[in-house]
Formats: structure tokens, sequence, C-alpha cells
């Protein structure tokens, strides 16, 4: 079976001959892999195959494998946010989307690497060791969700899920050449993603093309009364896969294309948008002033909620536990050993964000930047239906450039953040090429416009051919 076949051909696939082999073959290729994109390998995949083989096949993904980010709770199956601290531990219940996903017939593979409980750009931080880039093994697969992208775009699971909290579906599509969702916030349960920061935080689908990821949204997405963010609206995503953006209004913020921007991307952003007024629509410049500040408001926020939420982890419950003593020298033991240096500076720069004196100079200033983001947004998308601009501002870059400098990797996110504090759906499609890597395009769109960013996408998609190359092969 070819790498890179899409749901449509999986089913087909499996209809020739049957979900256990496809499977067989999904599992034989993570085995030759050399990219560490998967964590863990469910060894109940195969039987889970035979099964529906046996039912005869029921249900909109039956037999599909998938690939499941390491921080969503799995029922059996060890979720470990790719940290040390979380090591053996399986989750004694399924998240909303593995529930959903199961009862569509979906063949879970196995978990995939991320950083360290979501915290990263590169998944450089995973306690499991780098992910690499299909494309090009020496550089990252972007972060967090790399593995579930990498895994993807190498042909060892045609679908896959991933979590974004300022961009963590959306960099690593662009940086390994497939589609990635981030959905307005509350479009999926949250309910069994382990929390990293709660109001930013969303789970989101990757695939090679914009119609699997339709396929996985109307399966995914959905209100859930255990998430208490989640939004009973009802939508079909696959509807709006249509090939028309005739008078689709773009607009195009200057404050997405500065300094920093690798010229090759550039480029291929605005050969996208000029593709785009082939195909009918038309587009302008528009203004978000307030843009320059979203990144430390991002940040403060992100890391203040990860200090909170991350203060559970003590060694008292469940994962890794260091001796000690007596409670005290055992929890700290436990956090000093088992987190990794990127969760540890963010424990530690949020709680300074929270702390007594300096919550109102940072924590209190940082809501009200992210109110006004928000509002940049809400104005920008009252005057044009989409948003485009540049996913990343570079490539993939080399594995181990970055990652002693947590500034500038920070900095990589500068054009993902925003759209996490403003809570708007956007998608990453491939379009195009710089330095042999692939560059992705970023939509963007109103709160639940999902179908509008999704019928742009496509259309794109069927009037280009940048997502039908694989690594290696260079436009």
């Amino acid at each position: 079976m070819a790498a890179w076949t899409d749901i449509s051909g999986i089913k087909q696939k499996i209809a020739e001959s049957s979900a256990e082999e496809v499977t067989a073959t999904y599992i034989e290729a993570i085995g030759k892999s050399k990219i560490n994109g998967f964590t863990t390998v469910w060894d109940e995949a195969i039987n889970v195959a035979r099964e529906i083989d046996s039912n005869g096949h029921e249900g909109p993904l039956a037999g599909v494998p998938i690939a499941i980010k390491d921080n969503i709770s799995t029922t059996g199956l060890s979720t470990t946010c790719s940290s040390k601290i979380l090591q053996g531990y399986v989750p004694p219940y399924d998240a909303h989307v593995i529930e959903k996903l199961k009862a569509a017939g979906a063949v879970i593979l196995g978990k995939t690497n991320m950083d360290e409980f979501a915290m990263g750009t590169s998944t450089e931080s995973s306690y499991y060791g780098a992910t690499l880039n299909p494309w090009d093994n020496d550089r990252v697969p972007g972060g967090s969700s790399g593995g579930s992208a990498a895994v993807v775009a190498a042909g060892e699971a045609p679908i896959s899920l991933g979590s974004d909290t300022g961009g963590s579906v959306r960099c690593p599509a662009a940086f390994c050449g497939v589609v990635g969702l981030k959905p307005t916030y509350g479009c999926i349960s949250r309910y069994g993603l382990i929390s990293y920061a709660n109001s930013l935080e969303q789970i989101g689908p990757l695939a090679t093309n914009v119609t699997d990821i339709a396929t996985l949204m109307d399966i995914v997405a959905g209100y859930d009364n255990r998430d208490s963010t989640s939004i009973n609206r009802e939508n079909n995503y696959s509807e709006a896969l249509k090939d028309d953006v005739n008078g689709l209004k773009i607009g195009v913020p200057d404050e997405y294309f500065g300094e920093g921007i690798d010229e090759g991307v550039e480029k291929a952003v605005w050969d996208a948008i000029a593709k785009y007024e082939d195909m009918g629509a038309s587009w302008e410049k528009v203004s978000m002033p307030h843009t320059k500040y979203a990144l430390a408001s991002y940040y403060i926020i992100a890391m203040s909620e990860a200090s909170s939420n991350l203060a559970r982890f003590d060694g008292t419950r469940y994962g890794f536990r260091a001796d000690g003593d007596n409670w005290h020298v055992m929890a700290s033991k436990t956090r000093a050993e088992g987190f990794g240096d990127e969760v540890k500076r963010r424990i530690l720069l949020g709680t300074y964000a929270l702390s007594a004196g300096y919550h109102d100079k940072y924590y209190l200033k940082a809501l009200k930047v992210r109110t006004l983001v928000k509002q940049d947004f809400d104005k920008a998308l009252s005057e044009v239906d989409v948003l485009m601009a540049p996913t990343m501002p570079t490539p993939a870059f080399k594995i181990g450039e970055k990652i002693d400098d947590p500034l500038s990797l920070y900095l990589a996110d500068v054009n993902t953040v925003p759209i996490n504090l403003a809570g708007v759906p956007s998608i990453s499609v491939p379009c195009g090429f710089s330095d042999g890597m692939p560059v992705g395009l970023q939509i963007i769109g109103k709160h639940f416009d999902e179908n509008n960013i999704l019928r742009a996408a496509y259309s794109f998609e069927q009037n280009t051919d940048h997502h039908t190359k694989r690594p290696g092969e260079v436009a």
C-alpha cells in the first residue's frame, strides 16, 4: 500500500482485502521508521481491526488507522505527554474525541511523540527524543504535535489528531507539508486532553488533504457536557467542500509579513494569494495593530495556566515517583527529576507572573492585550471573509539550531499564537517550497466559520498540486 493514502483510498483497500491487513501494513511501516514519530504503538490495534472485519466494517471510519497525540487520554494505552513524570501512566478513561473515533470504527495505531506537555515548536523537548522531519531528517518537524504531523507525512498513518495551544497543529503541518486545522475554541471537547493552557488549547486534525480534515471534523466535533467550554452547535463540515471561491474577499495582514520572514516563504504565500485571484477571489491589505503584543501576551497567559495545571504532578497519584523521606522531599525530587528543562522554565515563569505584586503587572495586563488582539480579528473579519498569511515565518529549521535559545523558539510562533488568543479557526495548507522544504499557507476565519476556511483551502488544493508532494520531492 502506497504511503499518503487518504481515507477513501484506505476504505477501498479495506474492501479489497481487510482492515487487519491495512493495519498490519501501517504497523510494519512504523516498525521500519527512523523518524521517531510514535512513543507507543498499540499492541491491540490488530485485534481491533480483526473485530471490525468480523462486524462488517460498520462506521464512517471502519478500519481506518489513526495516530493520536500523546496528551489525549486513551483507555488501556499509555498517555505520557512525552514526559518522564507520566512514564507508565495508563488512563482509565477515553477522551471524548477517542470515544467518537471508536464509535466511527477507527483503529488507533498508537500515540505520537510531542514536545513535553505540548510546550515547544520543534518536538525536541520530548523525553523520548526528537522526532525527525520526513522531508529532511536533519530538521525538526515542528511542534508541539510534531509526531502527529510527521507520521502522516511519512505514510505511517493516514490521519492523526494533535492539539493546538499556540500553533501546535499548524506549525508541524506547515513544516511537514500536510494539512492541519485549529478549530474554533469550544468546537471540539477538551475532555480527556491533558491540560497545558485551558483557555487556549484545542484538539485538531491532521491529514494529507482537506477532505480528510472535514471528514474527521464531522466525527470528532460536537457538544460534550463534561467540558464546560464545549459549544452546542451542529455543523456538517464535508458539505463545505466546494471548488468555488468566486467573490471571496481575502484580507492580508501587514503585520504577518514582518521582519524575520524567509524570502521563499513570503514568495510562496504571495503566489498562493495570486492563485486565489486567478480563481475569482479578491484581496486587500488589513491592519491588525496589536499583533506585535500578541506573543508576549500569549506566553504570559500560557505559562501562568501551565503553572497551575502542572501543580498536580507531584508523584502522589500516578506516573513517576522519586524517593524521599517525607512528602515534601518526595514531591520536590519528583518534579525536579520528572520535568524537562522547558517545562520547568515555563512553570517558573508562570508562577512568577501570578505571584503577589506581579499579577496585575503581567497576567492582568496580558489578559487586557488578549482582548485587544481579539478585537483586531473581529474588526478585520467584519470587512473580509478570511485572512491569509504564512503559517510559519521560516521553513523547518535544523535540529539543535534553536534548542539552546528559548526566545528564538518562542519568536517562531509569531504568526500562530494570535489565533489562539482570539479563539478563531485557522487551517494550514501546503502552498509551495523554500529551501527544499514545505511552506504552509494559513487561512483564518470568523468564529465557527470553519466551513468557509475549509472551502477556501479545498478550492486551493483542487487547483494546485502542492499537497500531492511527498518527502524527498522538491517542487
